[in-house]
């Protein structure tokens, strides 16, 4: 794989994942809706690796509009991401100094961390904070993160050998230079808000959510801090086995929930036109002919079409198995919130992602039970969403 600069590196995290991903002659997919649970507009992250955020919040929407009941979609919420950035960044500058630079300092982060910045801090308004400061009308923050993680990283070298009580002021600096001033008050259908008072009028509570995985390195029913770099506060999420884990998903999404979701998304059959189908790289591989026919193509200067191979079927092994050997990471955070099938019976989840309109359907991934299973890291649901029996077996109240 090439090696990128810091900042090429930022700008590309959390798309990188399409390079040279071969050219699959994919069936006209005939897609019936079973079920489809409310969210907001697509939205664009751009030129920033904030898919953690945007795949929160879009969670955090639909669950406004669910415990609130609203049904006009004029009325639905559209939550500054920017704030929550903005405040994650102060926490973990704190942290990434009280551990000498021993933690992983960048845009990267967990769909967990949204909760806990709207624990500690409220939500907001995208009316109220857009944190572009710098001109742009989509996010485009390589310059930022790699500003922040110049000066984190001075910081932690201090040649004073004692901190003065101002660096994280410096910090702060830097932040409201290119992201702007948070606002104390802001107005919400005529009626004055703070960012906690907001978040409380919403009736809100991220205390209610729980984080599930599914790995046999730690025992079933206790949770661990998944060992990814972007879990950089060490949240723990319930591990649970993987049958389990996709019965909860759909029964949830069923009864009307959605689910923030983390996944692997740098298999051939995730592509930039709104397919996540679990075929077999190998398979693609075999059919494209010599490596070189495959990536360059004979006369066209294009690769070589390939048939669709048949999908992988995941168990708990080849979850384990791609977990341990780094085929299976911490790409992309998304928004799972309804249920589908193609015209072959084949069964899809409904994804919001956060990458814009610009394609097939306009924002929204139709991903295969197959792949969903095969390669999620995890997911957020409420845990009124859990059955019964194993919030017992969690010990969740």
């Amino acid at each position: 794989m090439k090696k990128f600069t810091i900042l090429a590196a930022l700008v590309l995290l959390c798309a990188s994942a399409f390079a040279q991903k071969p050219d699959i002659k994919w069936p006209d997919y005939q897609f019936t809706t079973d079920v489809e649970n409310p969210i907001t507009s697509v939205k664009n992250q751009h030129r920033s690796g904030t898919c953690w955020v945007f795949s929160a919040l879009s969670f955090v929407e639909s669950e406004v509009i669910r415990i609130n009941k609203i049904k006009d979609e004029a009325a639905y919420p559209d939550f500054s991401e920017m704030f929550v950035v903005y405040k994650s960044y102060l926490e973990r500058a704190e942290k990434y100094v009280r551990l000498d630079g021993a933690l992983n300092f960048a845009v990267g982060s967990e769909g967990d961390d949204a909760l806990h910045i709207i624990a500690d801090y409220g939500l907001m308004p995208q009316s109220a904070f857009s944190g572009l400061n710098y001109g742009t009308d989509l996010p485009v923050q390589g310059e930022l993160d790699a500003a922040l993680k110049a000066y984190v990283g001075a910081i932690v070298k201090n040649p004073n050998r004692s901190l003065t009580p101002v660096w994280r002021n410096g910090l702060e600096g830097i932040l409201k230079a290119y992201m702007g001033e948070i606002p104390e008050e802001f107005t919400v259908n005529g009626a004055k808000y703070n960012a906690t008072s907001y978040r409380d009028a919403l009736k809100f509570n991220p205390d209610d959510y729980v984080t599930l995985t599914s790995f046999t390195h730690h025992p079933f029913y206790k949770p661990f801090a998944i060992e990814v770099s972007d879990n950089w506060r060490w949240d723990e999420a319930y591990n649970v086995p993987i049958d389990e884990f996709m019965k909860v998903l759909d029964d949830a999404i069923r009864a009307g929930y959605t689910a923030c979701w983390g996944a692997d998304v740098s298999e051939p059959g995730f592509t930039r036109n709104g397919l996540g189908v679990l075929i077999d790289p190998k398979a693609v591989t075999k059919q494209g002919g010599s490596d070189q026919e495959h990536w360059v193509g004979k006369e066209e200067g294009k690769p070589k079409p390939v048939d669709v191979p048949e999908e992988i079927v995941p168990d708990q092994e080849f979850r384990q198995k791609g977990f341990d050997n780094k085929s299976i990471t911490d790409d992309h955070g998304m928004h799972i919130y309804g249920i589908a099938h193609d015209q072959f019976g084949t069964k899809y989840y409904l994804v919001k992602n956060s990458w814009g309109t610009d394609n097939k359907y306009k924002g929204i991934w139709y991903v295969t039970e197959n792949y969903v299973k095969g390669q999620s890291l995890d997911i957020i649901l409420h845990k009124d969403a859990l059955p019964k029996d194993l919030k017992k077996k969690l010990g969740i109240k």
